[in-house]
């Protein structure tokens, strides 16, 4: 009973890091196709002042996903890790060029080293999360059973491939909805429309490669295709599709401050009808939950430290991201400071 409860928050925590950390690769992900210096300097202002104030701060949600899995799951982690320790390599050196770029083009003065970090950052922001998602593909289409060596087979595969670019749209999705918002806050008519038109063609993609995706996965990964279009696995797609299409009405109305939880609950909901479709596996169909679960008494206390910690940083980040999303966490100008 507790290693299923301990996987449900695992699963949460996934979801919360796709969707609090896909914002902000959204963000970079339009940062890379902005244009040039002087076309992309609006959509890159914006950009830098919407992310200024809480970028990174998702990353806790990783670090309590991989805390997780090895201290609740070791078998679990040490199967995926093996296998595909490329592409979560790839991944990791993403974050870190991706972080490093975003902190460093803004104060430096050379056009030509602005041009360099801010091409870190926007790349970066583009291959974390489809090496992220190639991840999830491998561990949904089986190809990671305990004691699978590393091999580009393991990851370099349609299923995988199809994840990655799902986790991308859905980046891409999240990053302009906000983005939308956060030009009407800012009172910028022009990046409203530019954004909006961007997010309903992220939504498009995320549903053409999703379809593609089921189609691809009815032979190369049955057990998670037939959860994903049979019984709650089915329910949750398709709350999740509502979602995406609630939130492109609402992206371009005047509650348009509602599309962000609509293209939040699109993204949520398809990592949960992920999860669902593969219970009760960790790992289709080789590896159980209890099965890769650790010793009792562990389980036992990650369970009372990880409901402690949701208790702590669930709130902390929500008040986070209300303050931000209200102008509060603008930064200090000069006039600011000498006042």
């Amino acid at each position: 009973m507790t290693a299923d409860v301990l996987s449900w928050v695992l699963l949460l925590a996934i979801a919360a890091y796709a969707c609090g950390g896909g914002v902000d690769y959204g963000a970079g992900f339009w940062d890379l196709l902005a244009g040039g210096t002087e076309r992309g300097r609006r959509p890159r202002w914006l950009i830098d002042h919407a992310m200024a104030p809480v970028w990174e701060v998702n990353n806790v949600w990783l670090i309590f996903v991989l805390v997780l899995m090895w201290t609740g799951f070791p078998e679990f982690f040490q199967t995926v890790f093996t296998a595909l320790w490329l592409p979560l390599a790839l991944a990791a050196v993403g974050m870190v060029l991706r972080g490093a770029g975003f902190a460093l083009r803004k104060p430096t003065r050379k056009v030509a080293a602005r041009r360099v970090f801010g091409a870190a950052f926007a790349v970066a922001s583009l291959l974390t999360p489809f090496f992220l998602g190639t991840v999830i593909g491998s561990v949904a289409s089986g190809r990671v059973a305990p004691g699978t060596t590393a091999s580009a087979d393991a990851w370099a595969n349609t299923t995988s491939v199809i994840a990655g670019l799902l986790a991308v749209c859905a980046t891409a999705v999240l990053g302009a909805v906000f983005l939308t918002a956060d030009a009407r806050r800012f009172g910028e008519a022009g990046l409203v429309r530019y954004f909006r038109l961007r997010a309903r063609i992220a939504v498009a993609a995320l549903v053409t490669v999703g379809a593609v995706g089921l189609a691809v996965t009815a032979d190369d990964a049955s057990y998670v295709h037939h959860g994903l279009t049979h019984g709650w696995g089915l329910l949750l797609v398709l709350l999740s599709v509502a979602a995406g299409a609630v939130t492109v009405l609402l992206v371009g109305g005047p509650a348009l401050g509602w599309a962000r939880y609509s293209a939040v609950a699109a993204v949520a909901l398809a990592v949960a009808a992920w999860g669902v479709a593969q219970r009760p596996y960790l790992v289709p169909t080789s590896l159980t939950v209890r099965e890769a679960a650790g010793a009792s008494a562990t389980l036992q206390w990650m369970l009372i430290v990880s409901v402690v910690a949701l208790v702590l940083i669930g709130p902390a980040v929500t008040v986070l991201y209300r303050l931000d999303t209200r102008g509060a966490l603008e930064p200090l100008t000069d006039e600011d400071v000498a006042r």
